[in-house]
């Protein structure tokens, strides 16, 4: 017997790896993510409407509890999860994503606003009519394989005999590994008369199917705004579709004016409804315009309508440039047709999957033919017999008679065997000899009843063989020239157009890009509040007068600044955020700020201001930093006019912070208070003019644990104390050291 070490595979861990994940990918992009291109169906969708074909839940039976669906395709077919599948049965049921529903759905299936469906156990469903007669109806003709299930107890078809271009009717969308596809839906008419124009000329161009095939047709409607990138976009099986909202202009009362917003982007089903009211909101709280009076959603089970109250004087094409620029009424779809294509992924044009299509259904219409044809050939057979012991009936029943038991009779009708059988005569027997039913036609005779021998019945059996005779010409006929094969199914394709088409819901055009003309501000003088809390505000110069005691108690920073202009905030971490005063709310003095961190990159979660300042007026001095190892700079304020959001402000040793930035003005001496209660007075213009880039120089020596607690400026002249450890510490009367010297301790 071999040993353990005999048995071990030694290989590299690397290519293990890489064909366990080449295989997991395969699967994944085969067996989950992606559509094949014949029926359009994914693995989950094809299972879940092949099992309530099983189940027996048509469309014009009860519906079954959806609960009931999910558990019965998971146990036979689908073995993935329960959630995966019901999703999926949502879905199909779901008019404003599908093209085509084909699920009926009966009960809470979730909504355009992005609501969930209800539990399983709550909903109930049943097949839509065209999935049986355009999806199912042909399954029992043996017109597709079927292979057996993941545990080998069950057989499930490789893929549905789907009648019409399924893939471009409903579109698709899904994530596989390392691809993904997004299809849109078009228009089941549209795409039927391209299918037909392609099978009578299969040289038919992109360019010429488009003639049918006019573009995208959403759910949810919409505008195509780049009709003059379509043709590329189907040739090529990728591309960006732009599409927008549909808006009506409505007048109210008091003389405003409400856009109506009546279809959406596609894009836009679900949470991006409520996104889009809340961008919206944001445009008037931001002051990016000052049109909107109100908004509302008024949406309900007849279809969307949004509703912006506008004011008088309110230029409505600028504010619709404005939606489309600023929010997702106007919205990119990405194209990218990829699926399922003789077993591999592929992306494919618009006539590419046309063509397979129309393969597929030469092909299913050829195995369904051949089916029907073999069962009329076998229906004949027995007809005939059947014709032929009716004229010699007597002699039938003379042999049945006579007949010990039914093999010997069946003997006797196959090989003319009569040995064993007594006749009346011997004209009987030698007649009887001389017959030569076959197997089938024997059988048949023999399962006779009496009543079939009745004129009415011959008759009748008569003309059903003339019906068969004429099945079997045309069967043969529809197989053997491709010419009746294609006009068979463009019949059915017409019946199909016929019953279940419907008008266009997306309009299709070329448009010119929004452009959206700002309107300027005015530009004047306003206060800029930052309270303790990091909420920050601006209020008109007259309120600021009014209140000024109180504005300067109640805020860590009030200074003033231009409504068009900037605010500098410097952190500890060495950052300066700016963020644009329009951006904040402007309004009376006691009203509510917002955090800063709404409206900049600024962290209170990581970092805290130091200094805030208008930014024009930081064009008009130097600054000056100090940090907690008392590195000094002066830095030209002009660095600090940046158009980015956030940049460094300084550059800082590791483990060092930023305690101190001050406006360069009329100060004459910088004092440096260490936390060990040293302090340091020398000349402001000892500290050397540097870059935002650089570090800096030296202060004051600090001993080993020691590090700058706190920076005081004096002007030389004045007479400025501090409470240092409840001890009075006059600045100006300090003694007059050098930068980078120890400094006086301060005894308390």
């Amino acid at each position: 017997m071999p040993s353990v070490n005999d048995r071990i595979i030694k290989t590299e861990y690397s290519e293990v790896m890489q064909k366990s994940y080449i295989d997991y990918a395969m699967s994944v992009i085969i067996a989950r993510a992606l559509p094949d291109v014949r029926d359009g169906l994914k693995p989950v969708q094809r299972r879940t409407l092949y099992d309530m074909y099983e189940l027996g839940i048509r469309y014009d039976r009860p519906y079954r509890k959806s609960a009931r669906i999910v558990g019965d395709t998971m146990g036979k077919y689908h073995p993935h999860g329960d959630s995966s599948i019901y999703e999926a049965l949502v879905v199909m049921s779901q008019d404003f994503k599908k093209g085509l529903p084909l699920i009926d759905g009966h009960g809470n299936f979730g909504n355009i606003e992005g609501d969930g469906a209800a539990a399983m156990r709550y909903t109930e469903a049943r097949l839509e009519k065209i999935t049986q007669e355009a999806f199912l109806a042909d399954l029992d003709k043996d017109v597709v394989d079927f292979i057996p299930n993941f545990d080998e107890t069950e057989k499930e078809p490789t893929v549905l005999p789907v009648k019409i271009p399924n893939l471009l009717v409903n579109g698709s969308e899904g994530i596989a590994v390392g691809m993904a596809t997004n299809i849109p839906p078009h228009n089941l008419a549209e795409v039927i008369d391209a299918t037909k124009a392609y099978m009578l000329d299969e040289n038919i161009s992109t360019r010429e199917l488009m003639r049918y095939v006019k573009g995208p047709d959403f759910p949810t409607g919409g505008i195509v705004i780049n009709e003059d990138e379509l043709l590329d976009i189907y040739e090529t099986g990728t591309g960006k579709i732009k599409i927008r909202g549909k808006v009506e202009v409505e007048k109210a009362r008091g003389g405003r004016i409400n856009l109506v917003i009546t279809e959406i982007p596609y894009t836009m089903i679900g949470a991006n409804i409520s996104k889009f009211l809340m961008d919206v909101a944001a445009l008037a709280e931001t002051k990016k315009t000052q049109d909107i009076v109100d908004i509302t959603n008024q949406s309900s089970k007849e279809g969307i309508r949004i509703v912006i109250e506008l004011r008088k004087d309110a230029d409505v094409e600028n504010f619709k440039n404005l939606l489309y620029k600023k929010t997702r009424l106007e919205d990119t779809f990405g194209v990218n047709m990829l699926a399922i294509c003789d077993g591999r992924p592929e992306t494919m044009g618009l006539k590419q999957i046309i063509r397979e299509n129309v393969n597929f259904q030469f092909e299913t219409a050829t195995r369904k033919y051949k089916n029907l044809l073999e069962k009329e050939l076998e229906r004949k057979e027995i007809q005939e017999g059947l014709i032929k012991a009716c004229n010699v009936i007597d002699l039938i029943i003379e042999i049945l008679r006579g007949s010990k038991d039914r093999a010997m009779a069946k003997g006797c009708l196959v090989e003319g065997k009569v040995d064993g059988i007594k006749f009346k005569s011997k004209e009987s027997k030698i007649m009887a000899a001389q017959l030569m039913f076959s197997e089938k036609q024997a059988n048949a005779i023999l399962d006779m009843r009496l009543y079939k021998l009745i004129g009415l019945e011959i008759e009748a059996l008569i003309n059903e063989h003339e019906d068969t005779m004429a099945n079997i010409y045309r069967y043969e006929d529809i197989l053997a020239r491709r010419d009746s094969m294609a006009q068979v199914i463009i019949n059915e394709l017409d019946e199909l157009k016929e019953q279940y088409r419907r008008p266009r819901r997306t309009q299709i055009t070329t448009a010119s890009e929004a452009v959206y003309i700002e309107k300027k501000a005015e530009e004047m003088d306003i206060v800029f509040l930052l309270d303790r809390f990091g909420y920050a505000r601006t209020i008109d110069m007259a309120t600021y007068e009014r209140n000024k005691e109180a504005a300067q108690a109640e805020n860590r920073y009030a200074f003033v600044c231009k409504n068009t202009g900037k605010v500098c905030l410097f952190t500890n971490t060495g950052q300066l955020h700016t963020l644009k005063a329009a951006d904040l709310p402007f309004g009376k003095f006691r009203d509510k700020g917002i955090p800063v961190d709404n409206v900049s990159n600024y962290d209170s979660a990581r970092e805290s201001i130091v200094y805030a300042a208008s930014q024009s007026d930081l064009n008009l001095y130097r600054v000056i930093f100090a940090t907690k190892q008392a590195m000094l700079k002066i830095v030209d304020g002009g660095e600090f006019d940046v158009a980015k959001r956030t940049v460094a402000a300084t550059k800082l040793q590791e483990g060092d912070e930023v305690i101190s930035v001050a406006a360069y003005k009329e100060q004459r001496h910088i004092i440096l208070q260490s936390r060990e209660g040293y302090f340091l007075r020398f000349l402001v213009e000892d500290i050397p003019e540097k870059k935002k880039g650089a570090v800096g120089v030296r202060g004051m020596k600090l001993g080993a644990k020691d590090e700058l607690e706190a920076v005081y400026f004096t002007r030389g002249v004045d007479d400025s104390a501090i409470e240092y450890k409840e001890k009075r510490v006059e600045l100006n009367k300090l003694k007059l050291g050098s930068r980078d010297t120890k400094g006086v301790k301060i005894r308390t």
